[in-house]
Formats: structure tokens, C-alpha cells, sequence
């Protein structure tokens, strides 16, 4: 039996040699800045230069979708994090943000075939977008980062 599977190791030769996209929300900073500084670390660890990582920042994970849209029809991307926190409240305000979100950046994905990293948290609370946005392992923007970089190259191998 033959299995594929990719590291997460970025290589300008392998891919494309263009850039990659991070989307970050102003919307909850106090949370997406943490996200944006792993995603970062995790892919400057992971070979990716500096000056090949652009950050857009848009004001809320509703918008994500259209800017991941406009970004990747530039076609200068290898791949795209979106970065983001949606805490739930005491409306459906919650669900119809992070469902239109995560449905719109699937559809980009899928429209372009270049792989998003999803990391917007759906939390129900602040300690728990605190907890997902820390300085350890549990990092999700860092988490984000690292499925772009191995989706790249498993998509590669699979070419």
C-alpha cells in the first residue's frame, strides 16, 4: 500500500515560489494578535522567508471570505491563512458569522484550489479564545500556518 503524506517544511522550489497570504481581523485583536504572532513563528520555523509572508488586515471574519477572494485572484499566493475570533453571544449573531465565514473561505478554497488555513475560533467564551491563542502548543493561528505549509506540499506530491 502506498500512502502520501507531506511535512510541513517550506520549499520555494517545491512550490510555487510566490507568496503567503495571512488574513487577520482587527475585530477581537486582543486574541487575533496572538494568532497572527504563531502563524508567523510557525512558518518563519518552518523555512518560510519573511518577505514572502503579506498580512491583510480586514475588520471582522465576516469579510474574510471576499478578501481571501481578492488576495488569491492576484495569483502572486501559494497558499492563505485566515485568522480570526468569533465569540458566541446572546444572539444567533454567533452562527450566522462564523457559518458564512467558514462556508465563504471553503468556497475560495475550493474556486482557486489553494489551500486556507482556517484559523478562526468559534469559542464560547474569552478564556477559551485566550487558551486557543496562548504562546504555547496550542496555538491555533500557529496550527493554521503549519496545514497551509503541509497542504502545499502534499498537494505537490499529489500533482
Amino acid at each position: 500500500m502506498k500512502t502520501i503524506e507531506a511535512d510541513s517544511q517550506y520549499s520555494a522550489d517545491k512550490n510555487t515560489g510566490g507568496k503567503i497570504a495571512i488574513l487577520t481581523t482587527r475585530w477581537n485583536s486582543f486574541i487575533t494578535d496572538n494568532l497572527l504572532k504563531g502563524a508567523v513563528e510557525a512558518m518563519t520555523r518552518n523555512a518560510v522567508p519573511e518577505d514572502r509572508i503579506e498580512v491583510f488586515r480586514v475588520p471582522g471574519a465576516f469579510e474574510l471570505p471576499i478578501t481571501a477572494q481578492r488576495v488569491l485572484a492576484k495569483g502572486e499566493y501559494d497558499g492563505l491563512i485566515a485568522l480570526g475570533c468569533v465569540i458566541r453571544g446572546g444572539t444567533p449573531h454567533f452562527e450566522y458569522v462564523s457559518g458564512g465565514c467558514m462556508e465563504g473561505l471553503m468556497a475560495v478554497q475550493l474556486d482557486y484550489s489553494i489551500p486556507i488555513g482556517f484559523g478562526v475560533l468559534t469559542v464560547d467564551s474569552t478564556e477559551q479564545a485566550i487558551e486557543r491563542s496562548g504562546e504555547d502548543t496550542n496555538n491555533k493561528g500557529a496550527e493554521a500556518a503549519l496545514t497551509v505549509l503541509e497542504m502545499l506540499n502534499l498537494l505537490d506530491d499529489i500533482s
